[in-house]
């Protein structure tokens, strides 16, 4: 069963919308075990929308349209579902009731356009889930196969806004599709969050087991360099139920484990800064942080996590050189470089009264200071008093980049070397 997705409106192309329901729907489709090899992108145009969606149906079992079922003159999903369908709208006076109804509930006047939204291709149903005015449409449809007999096919559309399409996909799309697919099994991911190792690197350590796995064809792996969200590793498992897939992805994940070592810091959902946070809290330590080149980055991704408050005490943005003199107890002189660091680390621990503190400094661009090139940062980590026993390390890397990626990839390089720390890794 191979299901496609089109979705349908110009602000997709214009970049005025990210598409983040096609990516969401095609995950959906993996969860469920159903092929999905295209996704397509078509403005409002009614004779291209008609071309996008033969194409899929061409090739494609099943299609998924999302988007154009507004009331507006540009919403043409309906018109073009009709056209491939080779008949005509016709407007469904129950669902006219139904979104007249909608719109009394809520004590306002419905425009004369949203009864446009009652119209369906003659032979279309509409998707029992309708949680907005926009009703989704099943259609079915009928091609010649190759060998010259009808091949029984289905169009799907659906909104495009986000809770409204997600309601409907696993209500009704989805059951539906799996049914008609007679497909049993499930397909499952796992992803492993590392740090520390570039993508060629990364790459390469992969490679054989890549291989070995292309081999087997299950599971698969894929990586993606994400930015400050580290390199992820996915592993993918296909099996006849989800306790038989969990079982292959535990096996590979321990696999990889072993084969990445450390640079592993979390899976699926966890962040760097969560992590950490979780082993501070494991080990009843509060943190403060001191930033500069970063300007309250680290702060916001930590604040960003779920009862960060009980481990979180607080930053310092000390991006002028005179706090970090006045307020933070750096010595007068170069700020980027890694005594600057330990200094306000030392600082911050002591200003905020944490247990543990961490320090950035450094160039972000796009020009140098202090006699060091853009990219340069300077991390420490404070562990403790260094005045009784306190451990205080620094480190100085070049990261790659403009401006904002040096950045990010700052926080996250801090963090991780916090992280190593708490482990006893550094």
């Amino acid at each position: 069963m191979r299901t496609e997705i089109v979705a349908i409106g110009t602000e997709l192309l214009l970049g005025q919308i990210t598409d983040t329901n096609s990516s969401w729907m095609g995950e959906q489709l993996a969860l469920s075990g159903i092929d999905s090899f295209f996704q397509t992108k078509v403005g409002d145009n009614l004779d291209r929308i008609v071309d996008v969606i033969e194409l899929a149906l061409s090739r494609s079992d099943a299609v998924i349209c999302c988007g154009g079922l507004g009331p507006t003159q540009d919403d043409l999903t309906r018109e073009a579902l009709a056209r491939v369908m080779g008949t005509q709208l016709e407007t469904d006076e129950d669902m006219e009731e139904k979104i007249l109804h909608m719109f009394a509930s809520r004590g306002r006047r419905m425009p004369a356009n949203n009864l446009r939204q009652a119209m369906r291709p003659v032979g279309a149903s509409f998707i029992p889930e309708q949680p907005g005015t926009a009703p989704g449409l099943i259609c079915p449809v009928t091609r010649t196969g190759t060998d010259g007999e009808p091949v029984e096919k289905v169009l799907y559309a659906v909104p495009g806004v986000p809770w409204e399409m997600k309601e409907m996909l696993n209500g009704t799309v989805l059951p539906d599709l799996r049914r008609r697919s007679g497909e049993t099994s499930v397909i499952h991911s796992r992803t492993l969050r590392t740090w520390g190792e570039t993508e060629s690197a990364l790459a390469e350590r992969l490679g054989p087991r890549i291989e070995e796995l292309d081999e087997v064809g299950n599971p698969t792996l894929a990586f993606l360099a994400s930015g400050m969200e580290g390199m992820k590793v996915r592993v993918t498992a296909k099996a006849p139920t989800a306790a038989e897939a969990e079982v292959v992805l535990d096996a590979e994940e321990a696999y990889l484990r072993d084969l990445l070592g450390p640079i592993v810091f979390g899976l699926d959902d966890d962040t760097m800064e969560s992590v950490v946070l979780d082993l501070l809290r494991s080990r009843g330590l509060t943190l403060a942080v001191a930033e500069s080149l970063t300007g309250g980055m680290v702060g916001s991704r930590l604040c960003d996590v779920p009862g960060a408050s009980d481990v979180f005490v607080g930053g310092v943005v000390s991006y002028a050189s005179r706090v970090k003199f006045d307020l933070l107890g750096v010595d007068e002189g170069p700020v980027v470089s890694p005594e600057a660091a330990r200094q306000m680390a030392v600082g911050v621990r002591r200003v905020l009264g944490a247990d543990v503190s961490l320090a950035l400094t450094g160039v972000a661009g796009p020009d140098a200071q202090d006699g060091r090139e853009p990219g340069t940062v300077c991390v420490a980590v404070c562990l403790g008093d260094p005045d009784d026993g306190g451990v205080v390390d620094t480190h100085e890397v070049r990261l790659p980049g403009g401006r904002r990626q040096v950045r990010e990839f700052a926080v996250i390089t801090a963090l991780e070397l916090l992280r190593r720390h708490l482990l006893g890794l550094a």
